[in-house]
C-alpha cells in the first residue's frame, strides 16, 4: 500500500477530540485519497518548524518508515518564521531552503515522491491586508524549481479563498474564531487565525488534491475516483458563505 508521510506543523497535525474543533489539514486527506490503497501516516506536531522537526529526530523516523513509491508532503512556514525563538527560527535565505532540501533528500533516498506546500495563509490582517508569509513561500516555490521538486502552492490558493470569502467569515467558518460556551476544549471561546476548524481543514485539503491533479502522473494516481464531487461541495459551501458576506458588507 503506497502510503503519504505528511512532515509539518499544527495546520496538519492528527487532533483527537480533545482539541475538537481544531482540526489539521491531514486529518481530511483521506477524503480525497485511494481509501483502500492509500494510507496517510501523519507526522505533524504543533508549534514545529523544519529546524525542529529535524532536531527531534522527527525526519529521521519518517527515514526509518518511508518506502519506495511512498510520498512525503511537507508543509512547514509558520514556526519557522519565529526569530525569537532560535530553536525553531529557519532563516528564508538560507537555513529555511537548507533544510526543506534535508527533507526532499529523505525521500529521493529511500525512492518516494517528496511534494513541497508552501504554507497555509493565516487569516490575520493589519491595516486591511493580509498578513503573509511570502519569505518563506517564496523559498518554497524557489527551492521546488531548484531541485525539480513537485510544488503545490497552497499559500497563494489558501489567500485566494481567504480573501474572497472576507476575514470575518473565513475567521469564523474555515478557522479557529469561535464563540464562548460552545466547545469543552475552548469555554471562554477563541480568536485564532491560523488553526483550522473542519470546514477549513476540508477546503484546504480539497485546494491539496486540486494541486495533485495538476501535477498529474503519479500524483494524481492518488485521488479517488470522485474526488471531484468532494471539491464541488466544498465549492458549493465556500460560495455560500461568500455570499452571506457579500449581503453582510451590502
Amino acid at each position: 500500500m503506497t502510503t503519504i508521510y505528511w512532515a509539518g506543523d499544527s495546520t496538519v497535525k492528527q487532533n483527537s477530540i480533545v482539541t475538537y474543533p481544531q482540526t489539521g489539514i491531514g486529518q481530511m486527506m483521506h477524503r480525497y485519497t485511494r481509501l483502500r490503497e492509500v494510507m496517510i501516516a501523519n507526522h505533524a506536531e504543533n508549534g514545529r518548524s523544519t529546524k525542529q522537526f529535524i532536531d527531534e529526530g522527527r525526519l529521521a523516523r519518517i527515514y526509518d518508515r518511508i518506502t519506495k513509491g511512498d510520498f512525503l508532503f511537507i508543509q512547514f512556514g509558520h514556526n519557522d518564521e519565529k526569530i525569537a525563538d532560535p530553536a525553531r527560527y529557519a532563516d528564508p535565505q538560507s537555513d529555511y531552503p537548507a533544510n526543506i532540501e534535508k527533507f526532499v533528500n529523505v525521500a529521493r533516498n529511500k525512492g518516494a515522491y517528496p511534494v513541497i506546500i508552501t504554507p497555509l495563509t493565516r487569516c490575520r490582517y493589519a491595516s486591511n491586508a493580509m498578513l503573509r508569509h511570502d519569505a518563506w513561500a517564496q523559498a518554497a516555490r524557489e527551492t521546488a524549481k531548484r531541485l525539480d521538486v513537485a510544488l503545490i502552492d497552497l499559500t497563494a490558493m489558501s489567500e485566494q479563498v481567504v480573501a474572497q470569502m472576507g476575514e470575518e467569515k473565513a475567521a469564523t467558518t474555515l478557522y479557529m474564531s469561535i464563540p464562548a460556551g460552545v466547545y469543552p476544549a475552548y469555554p471562554n471561546g477563541l480568536e485564532d487565525g491560523t488553526h483550522l476548524q473542519p470546514l477549513g481543514a476540508m477546503t484546504f485539503a480539497g485546494l491539496i488534491a486540486r494541486g495533485l491533479h495538476e501535477l498529474g502522473g503519479v500524483y494524481a494516481e492518488l485521488l479517488c475516483d470522485g474526488y471531484e464531487q468532494w471539491l464541488a461541495h466544498d465549492a458549493d459551501q465556500i460560495a455560500m458563505i461568500q455570499e452571506e458576506g457579500a449581503d453582510e458588507r451590502r
